[in-house]
């Protein structure tokens, strides 16, 4: 069963995977193209020589964009399959549309949304060379630390929910992950490399259309996973006669 369902969610990832490619492609590209621009123009008045280009800027908009985007997608497809596997008939008691819908919402929060919040996304020409391992590091330090607190988030609900009620629990549960997000950004340290002049626009936009990627993402995966979960539960329920569950 959890390997039908691994092969649906990939299938769903690879679904996701091209409609972000269309979006990214269409919108994206063109802001790292006057991103590069930018980058180029303010090295010439510097007198510094340009950077060799090893890939031809067509590949990496095209080929290069649709490989790294489709091998990410299905990737991450076959990851949220795991986690419906594990939540499904454990931690939730709704159909599967609904239990996807409610992981996809949870992951998009707490892997895109509040990384974001304290390291947002940068276009060409933004960030310091320098600094590149230490924003990296700090943005998956974000990531894991927010994935953490969403998982003792869900685990206080459950703790509280006997006795204080699901909605009272819930609620409780979600202003502790906030205060304790708040708490975490505050104390990690800001970076801001955003060089004088560079145009505002490009780089609201670039970040923009960073989430509007992920939005795709995982949007595309709550719901078409959740119908082929859906499906797939249903004929297994009714050849069993029972309802499914993996316990």
């Amino acid at each position: 069963m959890v390997g039908n369902l691994l092969l649906r969610g990939m299938l769903a990832g690879l679904i996701a995977g091209v409609l972000v490619f269309a979006f990214a492609h269409t919108f994206g590209e063109p802001l790292v193209d006057q991103a590069i621009a930018f980058e180029e123009a303010a090295a010439q008045a510097a007198g510094e020589a340009g950077e060799p280009e090893i890939v031809s800027r067509a590949t990496q908009a095209g080929f290069g964009l649709f490989t790294g985007v489709m091998a990410y997608s299905i990737a991450v497809g076959g990851l949220f399959a795991l986690v419906f596997a594990f939540v499904q008939g454990r931690l939730s008691t709704l159909g599967a549309r609904g239990t996807s819908a409610v992981i996809a919402i949870a992951a998009f929060v707490a892997v895109v949304i509040v990384p974001n919040i304290k390291y947002p996304a940068n276009p060409p020409a933004v960030g310091n060379p320098d600094t590149i391992g230490v924003r990296t590091e700090l943005f998956f330090l974000m990531i894991v630390v927010s994935i953490a607190a969403l998982v003792a988030a869900i685990a206080l609900a459950r703790r509280l929910a006997p006795r204080f009620g699901v909605w009272n629990a819930a609620i409780a549960a979600g202003l502790a992950y906030v205060v304790f997000i708040g708490l975490v950004q505050y104390l990690l340290p800001p970076i801001n490399e955003v060089p004088e002049n560079y145009s505002a626009m490009v780089l609201w936009r670039f970040r923009t259309t960073s989430i509007g990627m992920h939005v795709i993402l995982w949007g595309v995966l709550g719901l078409a996973f959740g119908a082929l979960a859906e499906r797939k539960l249903g004929v297994a329920a009714s050849s069993r006669g029972r309802a499914p569950a993996f316990r």
